[in-house]
């Protein structure tokens, strides 16, 4: 039979299992506001029963229950639901932080109209339309002098501004690089605790809620996994490289990049390769600063480098009131003092690189005119080089157009003498600089004896960057100018010798070296470059510049805006999903708390009992 004092003992087994069934719902309502924490509960079950083989007899039960124990204490958690939002969580955040920064650069190209760059642009060329109705006149030149300088110091002001937006996305690029780096070392901090707590047989939920805080912030930072398939190893991937493998947790550094930016570029700690991240925060701040932004700057330099050098080449081709020629009006600063483009790359003390930004071939075309032959031309582009076919019926006209509207990093156009020109943009590739022609390749004859740029067809005669002299592939008699120095928007400016002599300023094309009275032919052409095909980067005029550049950050914002929205309503429904599942809900807690209330106290009146029962078999027995 049982023993005697076997109701005492299921009498305190479940007074216990109250007890702790009234603790955890206090625990619940005390973190009922803790960030992370989920809703706790107590598994009870039966205790083992008593085997007793030796009762063989029907009457007599062969197991004997000896009441209820604790199982666990488990944690309510949906793991599927939470790993969704891990994956999700990397999009809200990506699509939030591009919002705000485009906030900001919507912010500068939102200028008011009377100092934006299209405003004083406008007005600069309004000034050379006004100078050659009066040619005569120091007032009109006065004017534009003092419109080229607003224009500059606009332009100069936009640079500054997107830079600045790049140095402050930068700034917080190394704080979440710091960020990623802290939580990881936690989370795998975290791990080692868990294990030895499940080691001894317990369920450490507090921690385990604490790791799953930690991961959900990290899934804000970055594109990342989870996997706990081996509860002794919790694992960590971003972008399919693992960042934390249990105890263990890998990092990130930052570093210079060789550009002269002054950005840093993110590294893992331990192998020093580059990191590739994408989503979360920090891979939208990478996207921004190193695609978004940079884009933003190049296309101002190119803008800026186009319309100074298209300006610069009229203007030094005429003469001003004073009988002054050969001047610049813009102020440009080559990026080598080489006349030939001469650069050593490499920095080993010997010029190895060629930077040359224009060609201009020395025949004049019509570009009506068919070829009337057939070649391709090998052009640098993004990645490697382009080939861009040309067929005897196409003229001059579509050649051109093809090569416009090709991938490659060259643009072509008729200056006003008729002659080609080809022009380096900036490159898509942050390896390769900007502004510099790379390759320039011709099978046939369009750009040797027809246009009159190169020496030589065939890759023998090609002109390649990578080496020193490389212009000695061009025609003896054809012409080429240097690449400027890194961001041109940056210090364009009036020449100072046009702003000490403003008669300095050439609206006529000289006749014996000197302007006829009345001439405003260089001016009417500076004038006409508003809106004349000139090919700056793939938009064809200013004015396409202008509105293309408002209309492209315009529509990036909107992208931004209404992708976060969509993502913060998913992300809602998720983690509204995941509250009524794993929240704390005081109502039923309170609930539970009378329910395990009245079993503490039939317990407590079910050992009273069975005192009672011992007392009467103990002491009154036999009396």
């Amino acid at each position: 039979m049982a023993s005697t004092f076997a109701g005492i003992e299921i009498g305190k087994r479940s007074l216990m299992a109250h007890t702790q069934q009234i603790s955890t719902a206090g625990h619940n309502i005390s973190n009922a506001d803790t960030e992370g924490y989920s809703r706790q509960r107590v598994q009870i079950k039966t205790m083992d029963p008593l085997y007793r083989a030796d009762l063989s007899r029907a009457e007599t039960p062969g197991q004997l229950g000896q009441g209820s124990c604790i199982e666990s204490i488990t944690r309510l958690r949906d793991e599927l639901l939470d790993q969704r939002i891990v994956a999700q969580g990397n999009q809200e955040s990506y699509w939030e932080t591009r919002e705000k920064y485009y906030s900001m650069i919507e912010d500068i190209y939102n200028e008011p109209d009377e100092i934006s760059v299209r405003g004083n642009m406008d007005k600069y060329w309004q000034g050379w339309q006004e100078l050659s109705m009066y040619p005569e006149s120091q007032a009109a030149r006065q004017a534009i002098v003092t419109r080229g300088e607003s224009l500059a110091e606009s332009i100069q002001q936009r640079f500054k501004s997107l830079s600045g937006v790049g140095s402050l996305i930068n700034g917080d690029i190394e704080g979440s690089v710091r960020q990623v780096n802290d939580i990881a070392k936690q989370i795998a901090s975290i791990n080692s605790e868990i294990v030895k707590s499940k080691a001894v047989g317990d369920n450490p939920n507090d921690l385990m809620d604490r790791r799953d805080v930690l991961v959900e912030k990290l899934s804000k930072l970055a594109n990342i996994t989870s996997d706990n398939r081996d509860s002794d190893e919790f694992m960590v991937h971003l972008d399919g490289h693992i960042l934390v493998q249990g105890h263990l947790a890998r990092g990130f550094d930052v570093e210079p990049v060789t550009d002269n930016s002054g950005y840093s570029k993110v590294v893992w700690n331990d192998t020093g390769a580059d990191a590739h991240i994408s989503g979360g925060s920090l891979g939208a701040l990478i996207e921004l600063r190193d695609v978004d932004i940079r884009n933003e700057i190049q296309s101002l330099n190119t803008m800026t480098m186009n319309f100074a050098d298209l300006v610069n080449d009229v203007h030094r081709n005429a003469v001003g009131a004073n009988n002054v020629t050969g001047i610049d009006f813009f102020s440009q600063q080559p990026f080598v003092t080489d006349a030939s483009g001469n650069y050593d790359r490499n920095g080993d003390g010997t010029n190895d690189s060629s930077y040359v930004f224009r060609f201009t071939g020395t025949n004049r075309l019509n570009p009506q005119e068919k070829v009337g032959l057939d070649g391709e031309m090998v052009l640098s582009g993004k990645n490697g080089n382009v080939t861009v076919p040309y067929h005897a019926t196409d003229t001059i006209e579509e050649v051109i157009a093809r090569i416009n509207d090709s991938d490659g990093e060259v643009k072509a156009y008729l200056d006003r003498n008729s002659r080609l020109v080809l022009k380096a943009t900036t490159a898509a590739n942050a390896e390769n600089p900007d502004f510099v022609i790379r390759h320039i390749e011709d099978s046939g004859l369009f750009l040797t004896g027809y246009s009159g740029i190169l020496s030589m067809t065939g890759p023998e005669g090609a002109y390649d960057f990578a080496r020193a002299d490389a212009v000695s592939s061009l025609r003896q008699d054809a012409q080429f100018a240097v690449s400027p120095v890194q961001n041109p928007a940056a210090y364009i400016s009036v020449n100072q010798e046009i702003k000490t002599d403003v008669l300095s300023v050439a609206a006529a094309y000289p006749v014996r070296g000197r302007a006829l009275s009345g001439d405003g032919r260089a001016a009417v052409e500076i004038a006409s470059i508003r809106n004349t095909y000139v090919m700056i980067g793939k938009d064809r005029t200013f004015d396409d510049y202008f509105a293309n550049s408002v209309t492209n950050v315009g529509l990036k914002g909107e992208q931004a805006e209404t992708n976060y929205l969509s993502q913060n309503a998913v992300m809602n429904d998720l983690r509204g999903l995941r509250d009524s599942i794993s929240g704390v809900n005081i109502d039923e807690e309170l609930a539970d708390i009378i329910k395990f209330q009245h079993g503490y106290n039939a317990a407590a009146k079910f050992v009273s009992v069975m005192d009672s029962l011992l007392d009467t078999v103990i002491n009154r027995l036999g009396v």
